[in-house]
């Protein structure tokens, strides 16, 4: 006869797979912030790809994972959604890379520092909410930092509209106006999965305290 605590065992392996899904935004946020500061005309695209494909294998797991198990640690709609948020960080990250890499020699001049800094702020964010998971749902801690990954958020808003104007006011080229304006709304965009994400994983918490 299988004991209450080895059956809901197999449901704390939930933890450990979405702790790793993030890991792997974390890692495509920290790849592209290398890229940027590299500067390079030819940047490479091959990190952005392992944590793209790290987080597919991990959506893919935690959906058979679903199917197999009888016993969940959290609801099972609830690691749906968050796994789908988790997934979308690399894949909007991944997106941003390849763009950026076919107009690298047009762009070196152009600084995407602030935006990948608060990226990997915000993929942290999300890093550490995941992992509280696992310990109770702690409503302070959560609370402090969804409110952090908020702020994150409000500030890159803040910094778009800034280079929103920077851009309309000196770029005479309307090529390279659009393909900068492109790259900035994804990182815009990226951040914002990862807010996404941090919302998801405040309402399990509220749901579950």
């Amino acid at each position: 006869m299988f004991s209450l605590q080895t059956i809901f065992g197999k449901g704390d392996k939930f933890y450990g797979l979405l702790e790793a899904s993030a890991d792997a935004a974390l890692l495509s946020a920290r790849a592209l912030g290398t890229m940027l500061a590299d500067k390079s005309e030819s940047p490479a695209l091959d990190e952005f790809r392992v944590a793209r494909r790290r987080e597919k294998d991990l959506f893919a797991q935690i959906n058979q994972e679903l199917v197999n198990t009888f016993v969940t640690a959290l609801e099972r709609e609830d690691i749906e959604a968050l796994a789908g948020a988790l997934y979308k960080i690399p894949k909007t990250v991944e997106k941003f890379a390849e763009r950026y890499a076919l107009f690298a020699d047009r762009l070196t001049d152009i600084d995407y520092s602030s935006q990948a800094a608060m990226l990997a702020r915000a993929s942290e964010v999300i890093v550490n909410m995941v992992g509280e998971l696992r310990k109770g749902f702690k409503l302070d801690v959560m609370h402090a930092l969804n409110e952090r990954m908020q702020s994150i958020e409000s500030e890159a808003d803040r910094l778009l509209l800034e280079l929103y104007r920077d851009l309309f006011a000196d770029q005479a080229d309307a090529g390279k106006l659009m393909v900068r304006k492109d790259l900035f709304e994804l990182l815009e965009k990226a951040i914002d999965r990862c807010r996404d994400a941090g919302n998801v994983i405040y309402q399990i918490a509220l749901k579950n305290s």
